[in-house]
């Protein structure tokens, strides 16, 4: 890989370089690697096929989660959540001891091992609210909730300047990455002034199907506002607005007696 120097940029290929833009500028590279039709069929290439299987499962489950998610997304995520995700989401898929290698899956791993992902690297839950809370949920009922105790906003929380007031917010889905698919539920609470005031427990009430037999994933965070006029606006840069898995519950048969 080299950079290009010079007035002119090139996009595109000549020849064997190829040459494209990335974040850290101009750039070309040597075509190179292995030919493709040897990787898919030389037995050489086994664990290479096995490997790539893996990840394009992993990476397509990290895409189900962040499209079940996206409306909170747009404005809590950092510029590498679908690489972090998907990190994260392998360890899961690597965690399953019921598949053969290169047909292991995310549903059959561990699932707890992506709880507490959080979807803004830079606006971490842990590092912006330093209040208690707790989520509870019932399958049967199809009800779930988080409860943050009464707590002093100027004191609990690590926020951007300028910032006066603040938003609480809360999603459930259900996931089903086999079939590709996802509910959406969202709850916000009212906006909460940052000043030194006691705020009133505060509780977020999410539903979902009664009895559901899929993948509960529940995500919590905090959006920032900037009241003018009696107007709130969200703050531009979204680097402290956090958003992290807080729950991540997998529906376990139960063996009949």
């Amino acid at each position: 890989m080299a950079r290009q120097k010079g007035i002119i940029k090139l996009q595109g290929t000549i020849g064997d370089v190829s040459f494209y833009k990335s974040k850290d500028g101009y750039l070309a590279r040597e075509k190179g690697g292995v030919d493709g039709d040897r990787i898919k069929n030389d037995p050489a290439f086994q664990r290479t096929r096995e490997n790539g299987s893996e990840f394009g499962r992993a990476g397509k489950a990290g895409k189900l989660v962040r499209t079940a998610f996206r409306p909170l997304l747009l404005k809590t995520s950092d510029s590498k959540v679908a690489s972090r995700l998907t990190k994260q989401l392998m360890t899961v898929l690597q965690s399953d001891g019921d598949n053969p290698r290169g047909e292991r899956t995310v549903s059959n791993g561990n699932l707890d091992l992506i709880q507490g992902f959080d979807f803004n690297a830079d606006g971490r839950l842990e590092a912006t609210l330093y209040a208690p809370y707790e989520v509870s949920f019932d399958r049967a009922a199809g009800t779930a909730s988080i409860d943050i105790p009464e707590f002093i906003p100027a004191n609990s929380l690590a926020y951007p300047q300028g910032a006066t007031h603040l938003k609480m917010v809360a999603a459930l889905s259900e996931v089903n990455f086999e079939n590709d698919e996802f509910t959406f539920n969202l709850a916000e609470s009212a906006d909460v002034e940052i000043n030194n005031v006691a705020t009133g427990p505060l509780k977020l009430d999410l539903a979902f199907n009664a009895n559901s037999e899929e993948v509960l994933l529940v995500a919590f965070g905090i959006d920032f506002y900037q009241s003018v006029n009696g107007q709130m606006y969200a703050m531009k840069n979204g680097g402290f607005n956090c958003l992290a898995l807080v729950e991540v519950d997998k529906f376990i048969q139960l063996p009949e007696n």
